[in-house]
């Protein structure tokens, strides 16, 4: 399961009709299970599709303060190995046999690409809607940790006890916006090195 969070003013349903209008055709269909601050997308093969072999997909949208996470699953392919293997074997019994079966493959590959499309699918929402994986400047607001005031952002020194707060700033993931407690050097989701 991989993980990352848009920051901005978006909810779960916009994100989901985002999925739903990129994956809800040709042999794979698209449904929202839930409504509200957690939404679950599933993505499969159409039962009646022609070629390829069955793949499913769940995508879970969860509203956090100022955003959305988003958790993709692992995708099930338990058909597309079937598929593949069907086509090894025939093609072993006759080379030929390929040329019937390249339907079947390109699928098969659109399949095995299932979770790079749905990243692609919410990065070009992301654009669109202008959501960022930076943390919003109303979550940047900065603790004092010898008076626990609150400070504005980029503060060099608390407004209250006048004590530097430059290591107290938190921060977030650039590739996935996972927010973190200062000092962090990777990110604790992603793996990311920070800088």
């Amino acid at each position: 399961m991989s993980e990352r969070t848009y920051h901005g003013n978006v909810a779960p349903s916009d994100m989901a009709a985002a999925l739903i209008s990129a994956f809800n055709q040709g042999n794979m269909r698209c449904q929202q299970v839930g409504q509200g601050d957690k939404i679950m997308v599933q993505i499969a093969t159409r039962e009646w599709a022609q070629s390829g072999g069955k793949t499913a997909m769940s995508v879970t949208l969860q509203r956090v303060t100022d955003g959305v996470t988003v958790n993709v699953g692992q995708g099930e392919w338990l058909g597309v190995a079937a598929s593949l293997g069907q086509t090894a074997l025939s093609t072993l019994l006759n080379p030929w046999n390929i040329l019937n079966r390249l339907d079947d493959i390109a699928q098969d590959i659109t399949s095995l690409t299932l979770e790079t499309k749905v990243w692609e699918a919410l990065e070009q929402f992301s654009r669109t809607a202008q959501t960022t994986k930076t943390i919003s400047a109303r979550l940047q607001s900065v603790v004092c940790p010898y008076c626990e005031t609150a400070n504005k952002v980029g503060a060099a020194n608390c407004e209250n006890c006048g004590g530097p707060l430059g290591e107290a700033q938190p921060v977030s993931c650039p590739k996935c916006g996972n927010v973190m407690p200062p000092k962090s050097k990777f990110c604790a989701n992603c793996g990311t090195a920070l800088g």
